[in-house]
């Protein structure tokens, strides 16, 4: 089993959200939507791994108290 890496693991990590931030600019909700959910799809393949994505959904779903 491959663990989910929880610590900063980005290079860029800001760059790439500038990235993510101009991708998602002149969008309106459904298409800002619609491209979340096809990044993250293009990633979950690319992980490949069923446990890591399945601790990834969980970490996901946290609420802090």
């Amino acid at each position: 089993m491959t663990d989910l890496i929880l610590t900063p693991n980005l290079d860029n990590a800001d760059g790439f959200y500038a990235d993510l931030v101009t991708a998602h600019d002149g969008l309106g909700r459904p298409d800002s939507d619609a491209l979340n959910a096809r990044l993250v799809l293009i990633l979950a393949n690319h992980i490949g791994n069923e446990d890591v994505l399945s601790q990834a959904l969980k970490a996901a779903t946290l609420k802090d108290s």
